[in-house]
């Protein structure tokens, strides 16, 4: 089993999701990030008053699956959330040992 990680741009949540649905990923945890790389943050103007923004608001979605449909899982996410531009996010694969669902105590694939 892999995890997959996408920090992504807000705005491209509901795209990333509907892609992940038409490839048969059922579930998804996200939670909203800050953070910069690269990009290293901006600027933005409030009453006349330049400020800079270090941290830059993201959305972090995590999925698990099978290594099956790991690489479709990656595609779609790239496929949804590239814009082409600095600060589209990062996606990390890691390998999963075990899963166990708490309410009927499945293991392995069966908990997904």
């Amino acid at each position: 089993m892999k995890k997959i990680e996408a920090i992504i741009r807000p705005f491209k949540l509901d795209d990333v999701k509907e892609a992940l649905l038409e490839s048969g990923i059922r579930g998804m945890t996200i939670t909203e990030v800050r953070g910069y790389g690269r990009q290293k943050g901006h600027k933005e103007t409030y009453r006349g008053s330049e400020y800079q923004i270090e941290f830059v608001p993201k959305i972090k979605i995590e999925v698990v699956v099978e290594d099956t449909l790991a690489e479709k899982t990656i595609e779609a996410i790239l496929r949804s959330a590239k814009t082409g531009q600095v600060g589209d996010g990062k996606i990390f694969i890691s390998d999963i040992s075990e899963v166990v669902r708490i309410r009927t105590e499945e293991s392995g694939p069966a908990a997904l």
